[in-house]
C-alpha cells in the first residue's frame, strides 16, 4: 500500500479511534469516507455481507490490520476502474481474486492488442530487443516487463523525454534490485504525466505478485495517453472544424480526447454523406458501417479501400472485410472483427484514436486562428490532479474546475473530512439561472474551505473559478498542491504536527552537512538550485552510491545546457529513489522556487520514508 495512504488510514484511525483496536461493522462507511474511499451504501452492506461469508468480521468488528487490508483492495480496485472490461468479461477474460474476496478481470483481447502495440513499437529498441517479440496473445508480457525497462520506454513514447536513459538500468541479467529501481522510476514517472497509480509499487508489479489487471491498467493508460497527446489543436490546427455554431477554440479545449474524437466521426460521416452517427465506442460501431464509411472518406484516393464490407451480411464477416480496408492504409490496430462485433469499447476507441493520428482529414483553418496552448505550469498542475485519481479527469485546467467538484474532491485528499458534501449542489437544474447561482454557491463555497486549509487567497472570489480567470485560479491549485505535499509529510512527522517550508531546508542542509557535502541552500530562490548539485548530493545522502558522478557536470561556471542536463538527472534519479517528483527539469535551471519547493519536499518524504 501506498505510504501515504497508509498513513491516511493510521491518522483516520487516531482521530475517530483513539485508543481502539477494532472498528464496529456499523461504522465501516463512515471510516471508509473519512480515509477518501467513499462508497455508497448498498455497497458498503454488499461489502459487509461478503467480510461475514468470508468470516474476515469477529464479532461484527473488523481489526485495525483487517481494516488497512480491505482498504488497500478498494484502492487497488480504484486503479482496475481505469482498465474496465466490458459485460462479456465473464467469457473473454481471466479472472483473478484479490483481498477480501475482490473480483478482477483481465480480457484476452486487451493482452493481445497492447502485445501487439509494444511488439511494434518497441520492436527495434536495442536495449529491449532481447525480450521481443511478445507472444501473440501477450501471455509472457508481465515477466518480461519484471524489469520495468519495456515500461520506462512505452512512457517516452507516450511523453518524450520523460524518463533519461542515463538513470535506466539495462542489459539481459538485472539484479532484482535494480530491476525494483527501474519499476520505480516508471512508476513515478507514469505518476508525473498524469496516470493514476493509487496502490502500485515495484514489488506488486512484479509478474509473482500475479496482480496482472494491475499492470495492464498501468499499460493501458501509457498507451491511451500515447494515443491521445496527438489529438491537440497545436498538433492537428484542423480540429477547429469540429466546431458547432457560436461556439469558439476555448469550447474545444473543454472536451475530453474521447470527446474530440466522437465530434470527428461525426464530422467525416457528415462529409461522407451518411446518415449515421456514433454516440459511443460500443454499441454504435458493432455493424462495421460507421467504419466502412469513415474509413473509406478519410483514405487516401490511390489506396484501394472500398465498402464492399457492406455486402456482407454476417457481421464478423463485415467487420473482417472492414479491417481489410484498414489494412490498406496501415491502420489494422488494436482490434480483431470478434471485438467490433461485441462492441468492445477500450480497443475501439485505440483503434479509432489510431485511424485520426494516422489520417485526420481535416483541413486546415481558412483563417489563422489563436490557438490556445497549454502552459509548461498548466500541464504540471493538471497531471499532477489527474495523478491523484479524481474523476472526471482533467482536460483544461480552467474549464473543469469551474464548479469546483473537483476542487472539492482534491480537499478531501489533502484532509479527509474537510467537505461537507451536503452542502455541496452535485446535480443542476436544468434553469440556467438557477444552476449558475448553483454552481457559484460551490466555487464560493470552494474558497470558504480553501481560506479555513489556510489557504491565502486575498482577492478570490468563488466567480473567479467559475470564470476561469486564469492567474486567480493558478493561484489556488498551487496553494492545493503545496498543502498536499505538506500534508503527506505531516504524516510522517512523528508527531504528526505539520511541517513548514523552513523546517523543508533545514532539513536539506543538515543531510548534506551529515553526508559531508560541501553545499548548502539559503532557501528555494537560492541560485545554487539552478545548478541541480544540491538536489544531487541530497540524493546520493539518502541512498548513497545511486549517483553516478561521471553523468554530473560540475564546476564553478556551468552553462544553461549544462545545468539542464543535470537537472534532468537530478529529477529521474529522485525518482528512481521513490520521489514522487513532478517538477520539469526546466523548473530547477530557471529557480522556479515554488517547484523547487516540491522537489525537496518530495525527497524528503522518500527519505522519511
Amino acid at each position: 500500500m501506498k505510504t501515504e495512504f497508509r498513513e491516511k488510514i493510521e491518522s483516520s484511525w487516531e482521530e475517530l479511534l483513539a485508543g481502539e483496536s477494532t472498528l464496529p461493522v456499523s461504522d465501516l462507511k463512515s471510516m471508509l469516507d473519512h480515509v477518501g474511499i467513499p462508497l455508497p451504501n448498498y455497497k458498503v452492506r454488499n461489502l459487509v455481507e461478503e467480510l461475514g461469508k468470508n468470516g474476515v468480521t469477529e464479532g461484527e468488528r473488523l481489526s485495525k490490520e483487517q481494516f488497512e487490508k480491505l482498504c488497500e483492495d478498494l484502492d487497488a480496485d480504484n486503479v482496475s476502474k481505469t482498465f474496465r472490461t466490458t459485460k462479456q468479461h465473464d467469457v473473454d477474460a481471466k479472472k483473478f481474486e484479490g483481498h477480501m474476496g475482490a473480483q478482477h478481470f483481465v480480457r484476452h483481447e486487451e493482452e493481445q492488442a497492447f502485445a501487439d502495440w509494444i511488439n511494434k513499437r518497441l520492436g527495434k529498441d536495442k536495449d529491449v530487443v532481447h525480450f521481443l517479440p511478445l507472444s501473440k496473445d501477450g501471455g509472457d508480457m508481465y515477466e518480461k516487463m519484471d524489469d520495468g525497462v519495456i515500461l520506462c520506454k512505452m512512457i517516452n513514447l507516450a511523453s518524450p523525454d520523460t524518463i533519461d536513459e542515463r538513470v535506466l538500468n539495462k542489459g539481459k541479467n538485472i539484479s532484482i534490485f535494480k530491476r525494483h529501481e527501474n519499476v520505480t522510476l516508471a512508476i513515478k514517472s507514469a505518476q508525473a504525466i498524469g496516470c493514476t497509480v493509487i496502490g502500485m509499487d515495484s514489488h506488486n508489479l512484479q509478474s509473482t505478485e500475479g496482480k496482472k489487471w494491475m499492470v495492464m491498467g498501468l499499460v493501458w493508460q501509457i498507451i491511451k495517453m500515447f494515443l491521445f497527446n496527438q489529438i491537440t489543436i497545436s498538433n492537428v490546427p484542423g480540429l477547429v472544424n469540429l466546431l458547432r455554431e457560436g461556439e469558439d477554440i476555448s469550447e474545444l479545449m473543454k472536451l475530453s480526447p474521447e470527446q474530440l474524437l466522437l465530434r470527428w466521426v461525426n464530422y467525416q460521416l457528415e462529409k461522407a454523406g451518411s446518415e449515421r452517427r456514433i454516440a459511443n465506442f460500443g454499441q454504435d460501431i458493432k455493424d462495421s458501417e460507421i467504419y466502412t464509411d469513415l474509413i473509406a472518406q478519410i483514405a487516401p484516393k490511390t489506396s484501394g479501400v472500398n465498402k464492399t464490407a457492406m455486402q456482407k451480411s454476417d457481421l464478423t464477416e463485415r467487420a473482417e472485410t472492414m479491417l481489410e480496408q484498414a489494412e490498406k492504409i496501415d491502420c489494422r490496430s488494436f482490434v480483431t472483427a470478434k471485438d467490433v462485433v461485441q462492441g468492445q469499447e477500450t480497443l475501439n476507441l485505440a483503434f479509432v484514436a489510431n485511424l485520426f493520428n494516422n489520417f485526420p482529414g481535416l483541413d486546415p483553418p481558412a483563417q489563422e486562428v489563436d490557438i490556445i496552448e497549454e502552459t509548461r505550469e498548466e500541464k504540471m498542475y493538471r497531471n499532477w490532479m489527474n495523478s491523484l485519481g479524481v474523476e472526471p479527469r482533467v482536460n483544461y485546467l480552467y474549464s473543469d474546475l469551474y464548479d469546483g467538484i473537483i476542487i472539492f474532491k482534491i480537499y478531501d485528499i489533502i484532509k479527509a473530512g474537510t467537505v461537507n458534501w451536503d452542502k455541496v449542489n452535485t446535480k443542476y437544474s436544468g434553469l440556467s439561472a438557477r444552476k449558475y447561482q448553483q454552481i457559484l454557491e460551490n466555487c464560493n463555497y470552494a474558497v470558504l474551505l480553501g481560506k479555513k486549509l489556510n489557504f491565502v487567497l486575498v482577492g478570490i472570489a468563488g466567480s473567479d473559478i467559475m470564470d476561469g480567470n486564469k492567474n486567480l485560479t493558478l493561484a489556488l491549485v498551487w496553494q492545493m498542491m503545496r498543502a498536499y505535499t505538506l500534508s503527506l509529510l505531516a504524516q510522517l512527522n512523528p508527531d504528526g504536527t505539520p511541517i513548514v517550508e523552513s523546517e523543508i531546508i533545514n532539513w536539506a542542509n543538515t543531510k548534506l552537512a551529515q553526508g559531508q557535502k560541501n553545499i548548502s541552500i539559503k532557501h528555494f530562490q537560492d541560485k545554487t538550485n539552478k545548478t541541480a548539485l544540491p538536489i544531487l548530493h541530497l540524493v546520493d545522502v539518502i541512498k548513497p552510491g545511486s549517483i553516478d558522478y561521471g553523468m554530473v557536470k560540475q564546476s564553478d561556471n556551468l552553462t544553461n545546457e549544462e545545468c539542464l542536463s543535470n537537472a534532468k538527472y537530478a529529477i529521474n534519479i529522485a525518482r528512481k529513489i521513490g520521489a514522487p517528483v513532478y517538477a520539469l527539469p526546466e523548473d530547477i535551471t530557471e529557480v522556479k522556487h515554488k517547484m523547487v519547493m516540491t522537489v525537496y519536499a518530495s525527497l524528503m518524504l522518500a527519505d522519511l520514508n
